[in-house]
């Protein structure tokens, strides 16, 4: 039986003190660059340990759930048709759980092949302007306001 993906995902904008924004460039769709993203494993998920566990495996750094800022923020979108087949027959939306994470400087990252060839960090304003997705881009417009604030 195949298992579908549930229609709860969370996006975590990795960006510096001074706004510099990581962005990843996926692997199944070379000119479209994000923030790391992922859905939930299970419905009752908690929604910090899935963003941990994503910023783990597309990036390698390992970041415990109570360094995520959680912007109490959720986008609900068009899940693009081309990744439509991921999901249970009928479901064409996606509920987007927004969070962030500071790291003191620009750093290195470990891809995963699978899903991410390349990175790059960028000052927050370019990075909005190349990502492919509108909500990733409005998340970090968002970012010297919303981003830093602890809630």
């Amino acid at each position: 039986m195949k298992t579908f993906k549930l229609p709860v995902s969370v996006l975590v904008v990795i960006h510096t003190p001074a706004l510099e924004v990581l962005l990843i460039r996926r692997a199944d769709h070379a000119d479209f660059w994000q923030s790391v993203t992922g859905s939930v494993d299970v419905e009752d998920a908690d929604l910090r340990h899935t963003a941990a566990r994503e910023v783990q495996e597309e990036t390698g750094l390992a970041v415990q759930p109570t360094d995520l800022v959680d912007w109490g923020i959720t986008n609900v979108y068009e899940i693009y048709p081309a990744w439509r087949h991921r999901y249970a027959p009928g479901v064409t939306r996606n509920t987007e759980h927004l969070f962030s994470l500071c790291v003191p400087q620009a750093v290195p990252v470990r891809l995963s092949s699978r899903e991410h060839t390349d990175s790059q960090w960028l000052d927050w304003r370019a990075a909005a302007d190349l990502c492919f997705s509108p909500s990733n881009a409005e998340a970090i417009l968002l970012l010297p306001t919303v981003g830093q604030i602890r809630l």
